[in-house]
């Protein structure tokens, strides 16, 4: 991804976010200029990547199979007891997040706002081999009430249902219609090692600095001393 659109887009994501009324940490706004001032006072944010994560899964097409999210808290076992994580994610109307289960963490999915509709697909991963399910049920919590869903069925969601993915369920998502304002509550987060893509993709992309960045991502912090 060109550094132009990264920046283009993290100026969209905060202005969306203003207009729904949803108000990010004062850290979203810093410029590399301020994080050059920062030191271990800002350590969490750092170790536990909190902050923009914008990437196209290496598809080169940002528009239709991307994700935008900002991690607004997070543990890491290494450093912290802080057995949680929360973000926001900003899916635009027929943007894909490609289908992956994750290994270890269950994750809850909050249709928040928007103006679209907010739609998946998903699968049982066999515990074994990995394999996709093509068929079967997947038995997952709506809002806390156990549902059977079609494997491969699209579902639509409405705003303040919430989904909870439990580890081996393939999922894929998307909006229609318009910019889903999406959350996420889960256990601990780690995006390097606990995302299991059904076709190889990258999670992070990789970076054309074609004009200075305005933010960074949550990959490219400084070292703090």
């Amino acid at each position: 991804m060109k550094r132009s659109e990264i920046n283009a887009i993290i100026r969209a994501n905060k202005e969306y976010c203003r207009k729904g009324h949803f108000f990010l940490p004062d850290w979203a706004e810093w410029t590399p200029g301020d994080w050059a001032g920062k030191g271990r006072e800002c350590l969490e944010i750092k170790r536990n990547c909190m902050g923009w994560d914008i990437t196209d899964f290496g598809s080169g097409d940002f528009e239709h199979i991307g994700l935008s999210l900002i991690t607004l808290r997070n543990g890491n076992p290494a450093y912290d007891r802080k057995p949680y994580c929360e973000k926001i994610m900003i899916v635009r109307d027929g943007q894909v997040t490609p289908t992956h289960f994750h290994w270890n963490k269950m994750e809850d999915i909050i249709f928040r706002e928007g103006d679209g509709v907010f739609c998946m697909k998903l699968w049982n991963a066999d515990p074994v081999t990995e394999l996709l399910q093509e068929t079967g049920t997947v038995k997952l919590k709506v809002d806390g009430v156990e549902c059977g869903f079609e494997a491969g069925k699209t579902y639509r969601f409405h705003k303040g249902q919430s989904v909870c993915y439990t580890p081996y369920i393939y999922h894929t998502f998307w909006a229609e219609g318009g910019t889903c304002l999406i959350g996420e509550v889960s256990m601990v987060n780690d995006d390097a090692v606990d995302n299991r893509f059904w076709e190889p993709v990258g999670r992070f992309p990789e970076i054309e600095e074609d004009e200075p960045a305005e933010a960074l991502l949550c990959t490219e912090y400084p070292d703090l001393k």
